[in-house]
């Protein structure tokens, strides 16, 4: 028999939980060497949570690519500056490999901006929006799914922050680790029950 959470939570409930932070190592990926190693590392792993910053425009008609993909796993999160970097092949085999894992949410987004670097295929990816639905989840947002499981908040504050900064923040840092890892967290919650 699957367990049923609570169908959804209030915003006013959400507002009053403690704020979730990622403690774990976060890795910035600017060079090629570095992403090959990050994926060589990577690759050895079941799964692995999944998401991506875009720089945000605030000009009408204005898009930027994607500009951070973040892959995390329970103790470390790789912060790829595609930015700098575009999508290397690594990445691109890592993305479309068969036997990890990768769990996002939202992921017809995300992949709509990686098409926008490459034409790739990904492969084994699994859209929490989708799953959660099972485990008698009815809110699709992260912050809110993360809330009903975890009694904890993601802070959305560094959202839309310039991810194509020539640094990133600890800030930026912390917040784009948090939701690839959340993503991984979810899942492995709701795989146990």
């Amino acid at each position: 028999m699957t367990q049923q959470y609570t169908h959804s939570i209030a915003k006013e409930a959400l507002s009053g939980l403690p704020i979730e932070e990622f403690t774990g190592r976060i890795i910035v990926i600017d060079t090629l060497r570095n992403a090959e190693k990050a994926i060589s590392y990577l690759s050895e792993f079941q799964s692995v949570g999944f998401d991506t910053e875009t720089r945000p425009s605030f000009k009408k008609g204005q898009r930027y690519k994607i500009s951070l993909m973040q892959i995390s796993t329970e103790e470390a999160c790789f912060l790829f500056r595609l930015n700098r970097i575009d999508i290397p092949e690594a990445l691109e085999e890592f993305l479309a490999n068969e036997k990890v894992l990768k769990i996002g949410l939202s992921l017809r987004d995300d992949f709509g901006a990686m098409r926008k670097r490459t034409d790739i295929q990904p492969a084994n990816f699994l859209d929490l929006q989708n799953y959660v639905g099972q485990f008698g989840i009815e809110d699709a947002s992260l912050q809110k799914i993360y809330a009903i499981l975890f009694n904890k908040k993601i802070s959305k504050g560094q959202r839309l922050s310039n991810w194509e900064a020539d640094v990133l923040s600890e800030a930026q840092k912390k917040y784009a680790a948090l939701d690839a890892w959340a993503c991984l967290k979810i899942y492995n919650q709701l795989k146990q029950i």
